[in-house]
C-alpha cells in the first residue's frame, strides 16, 4: 500500500490535526473554560488520532486501514461536540473533522485491508 495512494486522505488528516490543536488552544481562552471542556478533550483526541493515521498511511502500515476507520468514528464525534458551540474556531474544527472523516472512510473503502495473519492455536 504505497502511501502516495493516500496523500489526500493524508493532507486531510494533517489539517484536521492543526484545526484540532487550535480549536483547543482557543477553547482555553474563553471565559468559560469549564464549558469547553469536552470540546477540549475531543480536539485533543483527534488531533492526536489524525496525526497516527497520517504516520500509519504514510509508512505502508498494514493496521492504516483498521486505524482511519477509527480515527473516521473519533472525527465525528469531535464534529458532533464542536458544533454544539458557535465559536468560528469550532466550526471550523468540526469542517475540517468532517472531510477528514470522509477521506478516512474513503480511504479505507479503497485500501485492501492487510493486516497481519493471526496463528490459530490449538
Amino acid at each position: 500500500m504505497p502511501h502516495s495512494n493516500f496523500d489526500a486522505c493524508i493532507r486531510s488528516c494533517d489539517a484536521c490535526a492543526v484545526a484540532c490543536e487550535h480549536c483547543a488552544t482557543s477553547c482555553l481562552g474563553e471565559k468559560d473554560v469549564a464549558a469547553m471542556a469536552a470540546c477540549i478533550k475531543l480536539d485533543r483526541d483527534c488531533a492526536d488520532a489524525c496525526r497516527f493515521a497520517a504516520l500509519l498511511m504514510s509508512r505502508g502500515s498494514p493496521f492504516a486501514v483498521e486505524f482511519c476507520e477509527l480515527c473516521a468514528k473519533i472525527c465525528e464525534a469531535c464534529a458532533t461536540e464542536c458544533e454544539k458551540h458557535k465559536n468560528e474556531h469550532c466550526l471550523a474544527c468540526a469542517k475540517a473533522c468532517r472531510q477528514c472523516a470522509t477521506d478516512c472512510r474513503a480511504m479505507a473503502g479503497k485500501a485492501p485491508a492487510k493486516t497481519p495473519s493471526k496463528t490459530a492455536t490449538a
